[in-house]
């Protein structure tokens, strides 16, 4: 793509938004030029990955993959991580809870596969594995067509604890044993946090044999608690809507 034909193979309104949001530099604009030619995003998607800072965030997880990976593995599976992610497009009330967060992330499954990044696929959430005797559940399980291995990601509306990437670690290893085949690269680990210490986190890392990272997620869209409280429910809308004389009287 470093071709300097390949700049005119995306329309010009794309060039546009490119040139406002890079500002002169053109490491960050040739970034966003290849993104666009990669994943044939429309106009609409870039100005997305434009405002959430894309290009910033691009393979800035911490993790122990140049450790625990082949070099041309490692490589790859940085690529597809963030740090933060963007979760600007869930509606949660101040005070949410993890519950709460990982609902939201499965109502917006499709926005947060684009958040991910390209050639991600949904396998499911709660996904039921069996650790010996007892059945485990993984927060959310995908796949990668572009590195083929799967990707359990674990999402704490809390601070990393350490013994979070334990869990996470044993989880991978359940998959390698469980799910992956002859043709897939080893399973990814990916921790979404609200915050962390990024010592604590660097020693969990280090503590750990399997491929995992460790990334914090941003969100700054929150709505009070006395207003979603006064939001009607679903149930009250169909009713609404059933309703042919609107619930006014005649």
């Amino acid at each position: 793509m470093d071709s300097p034909d390949a700049l005119f193979s995306i329309p010009w309104g794309h060039h546009r938004y490119i040139i406002d949001k890079c500002k002169g530099n053109q490491e960050k604009a040739l970034f966003y030029v290849r993104k666009t030619i990669e994943n044939n995003w429309s106009r609409a998607v870039l100005l997305n990955f434009l405002d959430t800072d894309l290009y910033e965030r691009q393979g800035k997880a911490l993790t122990n993959f140049a450790r625990v990976l082949p070099v041309e593995q490692s490589d790859l599976a940085q690529a597809i991580t963030k740090d933060p992610y963007n979760f600007d497009f869930l509606t949660l009330r101040e005070k949410y809870d993890e519950k709460e967060l990982k609902d939201a992330l499965m109502d917006r499954v499709q926005n947060f596969l684009m958040e991910l990044g390209t050639g991600f696929a949904y396998m499911g959430r709660e996904v039921r594995i069996e650790v010996g005797s007892t059945e485990k559940y993984l927060d959310m399980l995908f796949y990668n067509t572009q590195r083929h291995c799967y990707i359990v990601v674990e999402v704490k509306a809390g601070k990393f604890d350490s013994s979070d990437s334990g869990q996470l670690g044993t989880y991978v290893v359940a998959v390698n044993h469980q799910l992956k085949t002859g043709y897939d690269n080893p399973t990814l680990g990916l921790l979404v946090c609200k915050d962390l210490d990024k010592v604590e986190a660097q020693y969990a890392l280090e503590s750990s044999s399997q491929p995992l990272g460790i990334s914090r997620y941003e969100l700054t869209r929150l709505i009070p608690e006395d207003f979603k409280g006064s939001m009607p429910t679903i149930e009250e809308i169909e009713a609404e809507l059933a309703d042919p004389e609107g619930g006014q009287d005649a």
